[in-house]
């Protein structure tokens, strides 16, 4: 399974360019889609799925265009929109057999049997009963990626999915995912949440502003940042001085005052030790620094 993104422009009614020329291509696995609130990455999942038409510009999947082979390449998509909504007057088995039978599911035996395994498979068999605007934030985004598995699409599309979650939610919906990519299977995961792409992700993409900014691996993304990330122990007043000069990452309180984490193009001018980057420090370096000395070159 390949997509490919060719030329990609969205320009809505009011003058706004939401995404500009992108291209991009990627093939099984988990495919992470990273980037500041803004920068355009749910008008790139909505054209995806063939939920909006793009300006200009083509989505392939298998090297069919997705605008006119729509109703064929809908039927190998999962979709989990940013903002997920159910039927307030099902349970949650039953929206979940309606959603099987949108998706083409027509064996009603067979449907029923795969929303008990799916229900089993996010953890909500013991509440398949239960009324769905019952259940807890995370139980309706299990319910969500359970909707967006159900007919075993080919390509899953996820749009924020763990915006709002508890870290044990966030880990057991990374999980889920993760065990997918063993089937074959091509997910798309958009986040704003870095930690979602780095323990998950084989690619991934960096959209700014409607523009692909980087593409490539995570660990090429940390590669930017090395030897630019620091570790500082400061007084209170030295914390204060540091906050104006330097992109801030982490500050921990500790006896003699803050122990503080920076990235930086030069050395900082306070005692610092050098540290290994980590997914964080490289997407706070690249938007920060690299991307910003690249558009003044």
């Amino acid at each position: 399974m390949k997509v490919e993104i060719l030329g990609l422009n969205k320009i809505y009614p009011n003058g706004n360019q939401a995404l500009k020329d992108i291209n991009l291509e990627f093939g099984t696995g988990m495919f992470g889609l990273l980037g500041p609130n803004g920068a355009g990455k749910s008008s790139l999942m909505r054209i995806i799925v063939a939920l909006m038409k793009p300006t200009s510009g083509s989505v392939l999947i298998d090297g069919k265009d997705i605008q006119k082979y729509r109703k064929e390449l809908r039927s190998m998509l999962g979709y989990l929109p940013q903002d997920f909504r159910f039927f307030t007057s099902l349970k949650t088995w039953e929206f979940l057999d309606y959603s099987g039978a949108l998706a083409g599911m027509k064996n009603r035996k067979a449907r029923l049997a795969e929303v008990d395994r799916l229900l089993d498979q996010v953890g909500l068999l013991e509440v398949r009963d239960r009324q769905a605007n019952r259940l807890s934030g995370g139980m309706k985004r299990r319910l969500g990626i359970a909707q967006a598995l159900i007919g075993s699409p080919s390509i899953i599309v996820v749009d924020e999915p763990t915006t709002g979650l508890d870290p044990d939610e966030r880990i057991r919906f990374r999980n889920i995912l993760s065990q997918l990519t063993q089937h074959n299977v091509t997910i798309i995961l958009s986040t704003h949440i870095v930690g979602d792409i780095s323990s998950t992700c084989q690619g991934m993409a960096l959209l700014n502003k409607g523009e692909l900014v980087f593409s490539g691996s995570p660990p090429e993304l940390i590669r930017h940042a090395e030897n630019h990330v620091f570790k500082l122990n400061l007084t209170p007043s030295e914390y204060e001085d540091v906050k104006e000069k330097y992109n801030v990452i982490s500050t921990i309180p500790v006896e003699t005052g803050w122990e503080v984490q920076i990235v930086s193009d030069d050395l900082p001018e306070f005692a610092c030790s050098e540290i290994i980057p980590n997914i964080e420090h490289a997407y706070v370096y690249f938007m920060e620094h690299k991307l910003h000395a690249d558009i003044a070159e």
